[in-house]
């Protein structure tokens, strides 16, 4: 590289972005580490706990990262910003019957928001994390995310919502790799975190209590309590609000009816908890809104894989855009538990062409 180029990369505290910020490094990037803070461990819903993310120890972490790396580091306060965009559409979503993915939000509202600034004002060209993804620059002169190497690792679902002018600024350097040689990188560059367990939880509800959370903190919004019932309208016995459950949902219900029931349907305007069997969870047709396009600019009249969770497989799916702005997806074989305010993530091959929210049908 003749003249070095800057890279800005969001340090975490977690052996991916450690490992992030030392390939780049190695490629000769001028790399400076940032931490963003997004909690506030004081608040209630922010227990002590070691090693969350975003947490105390998970600046510490960083900061020691970026001493071995010998690369300057920085924290930024991005607390109100997060609260807003995703804890507070989180809280309002979750009590309004859905199931909403705080990750893909956060994604485009916070981090790279976040990034950016830092990196303009370092004068960066680049911003990079520790995300299992690739980016790609289309024939079409579009940006778009490309699925790595590591099918166990793919994190382009949580990604679908960059946009073109943030994709264009983007470095994924663990595309190529699996989990396993990113810890053996760790260990052999002998980086503190090499041995670190990955956060599973989200970083807001560390207990992974999303009501108990909600109780805590949103306590004059609860939903009341109100009734199972089956599809046809037959009460089968009484929950506890249903900000306690989501579709697809089958232990916790506290029901016996004999046989194993599913949530099917939750009815916000009626307090309602919609249970049935399995079949029941499974969907043809799945209409998302809020969209966004990536590789592609416009979904409408298309066939792709679509995934509609975290870690589910991808299916074949054709879409049209019917009334209002929704693109309908009708899938060649039922899918589960598609669930509003989930993400519905469409592919083509393995690059993503755009996706949105689940949503309910339009009436």
């Amino acid at each position: 590289m003749s003249e070095k180029k800057k890279a800005v990369v969001g340090l975490s505290g977690g052996v991916d972005s450690s490992v992030c910020a030392l390939l780049l490094k190695e490629q000769g990037y001028d790399v400076y580490g940032v931490t963003l803070r997004l909690t506030r461990e004081s608040e209630e819903y922010i227990p002590e706990r070691p090693k969350i993310c975003c947490g105390k120890e998970a600046v510490r972490d960083a900061e020691a990262v970026a001493a071995l790396l010998k690369i300057p580091f920085f924290e930024a306060g991005y607390e109100e910003l997060f609260s807003e965009s995703v804890i507070s559409r989180f809280a309002r979503d979750y009590l309004s019957g859905k199931t909403p993915n705080p990750c893909a939000l956060c994604n485009p509202a916070v981090k790279w928001r976040a990034l950016l600034e830092k990196a303009d004002e370092l004068k960066a060209e680049f911003v990079a994390t520790g995300h299992y993804a690739g980016v790609r620059k289309l024939p079409n002169g579009r940006w778009s995310i490309c699925r790595p190497r590591s099918e166990e690792k793919d994190q382009t679902y949580m990604l679908y919502a960059l946009t073109q002018e943030e994709l264009s600024r983007t470095l994924f350097p663990l595309e190529g790799y699996e989990k396993e040689e990113i810890r053996e990188i760790a260990e052999k560059a002998g980086l503190p975190v090499h041995q670190k367990p990955d956060s599973q939880e989200i970083c807001f509800v560390p207990d992974n209590d999303y009501a108990g959370f909600l109780e805590r903190n949103y306590k004059d919004r609860l939903p009341q309590e109100g009734n199972f019932v089956t599809k046809d309208g037959r009460v089968v016995g009484k929950h506890a609000g249903i900000h306690h459950y989501t579709i697809g949902q089958r232990k916790g219900l506290g029901l016996s009816l004999g046989r194993p029931v599913f949530v099917s349907e939750l009815r916000p305007e009626t307090d309602e908890v919609v249970v049935g069997e399995e079949a029941e969870v499974f969907s043809r047709v799945v209409y998302a809104k809020e969209l966004c396009f990536m590789g592609r600019e416009s979904l409408d009249g298309g066939t792709f894989l679509a995934r509609v969770r975290y870690g589910h497989g991808l299916q074949k799916t054709h879409t049209e855009m019917v009334q209002e702005g929704f693109l309908k997806c009708t899938f060649e074989e039922p899918v589960r538990a598609a669930a509003p305010g989930q993400a519905l993530v469409l592919y083509e091959g393995d690059l993503v062409a755009g996706g949105g929210t689940i949503v309910r049908p339009p009436a």
